[in-house]
């Protein structure tokens, strides 16, 4: 866990089919959390159970069997926040698959490189597609959210290269 293995861009989309966590609705926010040193929030959508956030998120990615782990909580202004769920992604795929771009030299175009499948393992909902886009390894996916009744949200997360690593 010495070297960065890559700057780590994770775009929160949108959440959808959230839980109602005031009277009709919630007040729905996110953490990003990489490992137990690095998280990130996004603003607070007010009044809204089908949030679009459209916020980037950086980290600096540094162990290899790293895992991405999201709390999704509605804001309150006179007691602590509730929880709406939470959701993990193992980002070993997406690291594989930036190894593996380096071994076949794919550089330009869109090229699909790996499939991940909804399992009872994980927490995602609909299969989701790791490719290499002009160079760059993106992964777009909607994570089912665990311990409530209903939501997900949909993520897409880019690993870039450390700065002078031309591998």
């Amino acid at each position: 866990m010495g070297e960065p293995l890559g700057l780590l861009q994770v775009t929160v989309i949108q959440g959808k089919k959230l839980v109602i966590r005031d009277f009709k609705s919630s007040d729905p926010y996110v953490i990003v959390k990489l490992g137990n040193e690095q998280s990130a929030k996004t603003k607070v959508i007010n009044n809204c159970l089908n949030p679009v956030w459209d916020e980037e998120l950086s980290f600096t990615l540094k162990d290899p069997a790293a895992v991405l782990v999201l709390e999704v909580f509605d804001k309150d202004r006179f007691k602590a926040d509730d929880k709406m769920g939470h959701a993990s992604l193992s980002l070993q795929p997406l690291i594989s698959v930036a190894r593996l771009r380096h071994i076949v030299r794919v550089s330009s175009g869109e090229t699909t490189l790996r499939k991940v499948l909804p399992d009872p393992e994980n927490c995602v909902s609909r299969e989701s597609t790791i490719s290499c886009i002009d160079g760059e390894v993106v992964q777009s996916v909607w994570l089912r959210l665990c311990a409530v009744e209903s939501g997900e949200i949909e993520l897409k997360i880019k690993l870039i290269d450390p700065p002078g690593t031309n591998k």
